[in-house]
């Protein structure tokens, strides 16, 4: 069985979440915000905090899915993407567990499927706990 990751420090907002999305304005920080926003959006559950640098959600306590920006694209990551049914082949990694989405500006995305990989993982998730 997998252990479940946890980050206890969860919020509903946390300000340095908000300072985060404010210090990465342009095209890349705009991504970043956009998907942050929908992944918070998926229940009243969804809380958040900086890991590692980097804007994360999680439903309660268990880690969900983060965001952060470089130089040329976003990354949208799932903790547990691994476990995702991906059929439009978004999901990039191949550690046991973690995946991303690369967010690239000016670049056509099936933000459908990046949506309904969102719901997913928020579903799987919220059924561990």
């Amino acid at each position: 069985m997998d252990r479940i990751f946890r980050l206890n420090d969860a919020v509903p907002q946390d300000p340095a979440v908000a300072e985060w999305m404010h210090n990465h304005p342009g095209e890349l920080g705009t991504l970043a915000q956009t998907y942050f926003d929908r992944v918070r959006a998926c229940g009243p559950d969804v809380c958040e905090l900086m890991h590692d640098g980097c804007p994360t959600a999680c439903v309660g306590d268990v880690a969900l899915a983060y965001v952060n920006a470089f130089t040329h694209h976003a990354n949208l990551g799932f903790f547990r993407g691994g476990e995702l049914q991906d059929p439009a082949r978004l999901l990039e990694g191949s550690g046991k567990l973690m995946r991303h989405v690369k967010l690239k500006p000016g670049v056509p995305l099936n933000s459908d499927a990046v949506l309904a990989l969102i719901q997913q993982a928020y579903r799987n998730v919220k059924a561990l706990k």
